[in-house]
C-alpha cells in the first residue's frame, strides 16, 4: 500500500488481521530555551522532501502531524513511526529546532496559541471561540481498516469501556507551561471541554448516530463532519474505524503497542457484534469518572473496571484489558509482543511517569523537554524492541 492514512484505499477487509495506522502530534521547542515555537511550518517544509505527504501542519504553528502508511504488520508500522520520527527530528535540527512527543506543552507561552493560517480553522474559531486557547496539545490516533459504516458504529460499543484504559496506559502529559498539574493526561482535561469530545454516546445503529450528528451540525456544535471528536469515531474520509483517545505516545515503541490493541480491541469487538452482543450501554457519567480517573492516575494508581464499576489498582485494569482482546492477539500473532511491552511499560513507568522522573532529578522543567528531545526517536528507558 502506497496511500497515507488520510487518503483513500479500496482493499479487500480482513477479518484476522486488518489494516491498521497511526497519526501522531508533535511540538516544536526551541533547544535553547526548551520553550515551545512556532515554527513548524519550517519543520514541515524541509520533513515534505522526504516524506512527502506523511508529514504536515496541524491547527497550532507548534505541531506537527505525521501519518503512516496503512500496515498489516506491527513491525512494518512501528519502521514507519521510527523513520518519521527520525525525519522530523532531522529536518527540526537543520532549523536549529527540536522536536518533542508529549500530549501538552512543557514550558511557554502558549494560550493562546498560534493558528495556522487555514480557512476551515478560521470557521473554527469563529465558531468554537476561546476553546482555541489550549489547543496546543497533541494526540496519538489509531485507523483499523473497517469499511462498513453499521458495523463500526456498533463495534465502537463494545470498545468504550475500554477507552479509560487506554488513557492511563499512554498518559504522556503530566506537565502544562512549567506546571505539574498533577495529572498523568492533563491533555485529556484539556480535550473533554469541547463540545463533541470524549467517549461516544451508546448508539444502537448507523441510523442513529447520523441522525444525531445532523442534529449537532444543525446546533452549531460541528463544523463537519471532521469536528466529530469523539475518541472512537467512523472516519470521515476513510473505510476505517479511528480510536483517538489518548496522549501522543512516547515512543515509537509504544504508538505501535497501541496500534496493536488498538486493532485487537476492533476485532474482538467486531466478533461480538456479528454474534448478536448489542455491548454494554455503559451510563455517560460513569464513563466521565472512568476518564477523570485514568487521566488523573495513569498507571500509578486506581482506575473504574469497565465492568463493574469498581475501583481497581491500574494494574489490574491493564491485565483485564489483555485477557480481552487475548483471542484477537492470538490471531493477528502480536499477543507475545504485546504481552512482554505491557509488562516493560508498567516496570518502566508511562510516559508521564517518566516525564515526572526526569523532573524530579533537579527539579528542572527543562530537563523534562530535554528528555523528551532525547527519547523521541529511540531512548534507553522506552519499552525496548522485540
Amino acid at each position: 500500500m502506497t496511500a497515507t492514512v488520510d487518503s483513500p484505499h479500496q482493499v479487500p477487509f480482513d477479518a484476522v488481521c486488518p489494516l491498521m495506522g497511526v497519526e501522531e502530534e508533535y511540538l516544536v521547542v526551541d533547544p535553547a530555551t526548551r520553550q515551545v515555537a512556532p515554527r513548524a511550518g519550517e519543520v514541515v517544509e524541509r520533513a515534505a522532501d522526504e516524506l512527502g505527504e506523511q508529514v504536515g501542519t496541524e491547527i497550532t504553528r507548534f505541531q506537527v502531524e505525521t501519518k503512516t502508511t496503512p500496515c498489516a504488520g506491527v513491525s512494518d508500522l512501528e519502521a514507519q513511526l521510527r523513520r518519521m520520527r527520525a525525519v522530523v527530528a532531522a529536518a527540526a535540527a537543520e532549523r536549529g529546532l527540536a522536536v518533542i512527543a508529549s500530549g501538552t506543552p512543557v514550558l511557554g507561552e502558549a494560550v493562546p496559541p498560534p493558528i495556522t493560517d487555514d480557512p476551515r480553522y478560521a470557521v473554527g474559531i469563529a465558531n468554537y471561540r476561546a476553546l482555541h486557547d489550549e489547543q496546543s496539545i497533541c494526540a496519538g490516533h489509531v485507523h483499523v481498516h473497517l469499511p462498513d459504516r453499521e458495523r463500526a458504529v456498533l463495534v465502537s460499543n463494545h470498545i468504550r469501556p475500554w477507552l479509560p484504559v487506554l488513557i492511563a496506559l499512554m498518559s504522556n502529559s503530566p506537565f502544562w507551561l512549567g506546571r505539574d498539574t498533577g495529572y498523568a493526561s492533563w491533555r485529556t482535561l484539556c480535550w473533554g471541554r469541547w463540545p463533541v469530545a470524549g467517549p461516544p454516546p451508546y448508539f444502537a445503529s448507523l441510523a442513529e448516530f447520523d441522525d444525531l450528528v445532523g442534529r449537532l451540525t444543525e446546533s452549531g456544535a460541528l463544523v463537519d463532519p471532521g469536528t466529530i471528536f469523539w475518541d472512537v469515531r467512523p472516519s470521515a474520509r476513510l473505510p476505517t474505524l479511528e480510536i483517538r483517545v489518548t496522549d501522543v505516545p512516547a515512543t515509537a515503541e509504544e504508538s505501535a503497542l497501541l496500534a496493536a490493541v488498538a486493532r485487537a480491541l476492533v476485532l474482538v469487538s467486531l466478533e461480538r457484534v456479528e454474534d448478536g452482543d448489542p455491548g454494554p450501554r455503559l451510563a455517560g457519567e460513569r464513563l466521565r469518572v472512568a476518564y477523570w480517573r485514568a487521566a488523573r492516575d495513569g498507571l500509578d494508581g486506581h482506575g473504574v473496571d469497565p465492568v463493574t464499576g469498581d475501583l481497581r489498582p491500574a494494574g489490574d485494569l491493564v491485565t483485564a484489558l489483555l485477557d480481552h482482546i487475548r483471542p484477537a492477539l492470538e490471531g493477528t500473532g502480536d499477543l507475545d509482543m504485546v504481552t512482554r511491552r505491557l509488562e516493560r511499560l508498567r516496570a518502566a513507568g508511562t510516559g508521564a511517569a517518566r516525564q515526572r522522573a526526569a523532573h524530579a532529578r533537579r527539579g528542572r522543567p527543562a530537563d523534562v523537554v530535554d528528555h523528551l528531545v532525547a527519547r523521541l526517536v529511540d531512548g534507553p528507558d522506552s519499552p525496548g524492541r522485540d
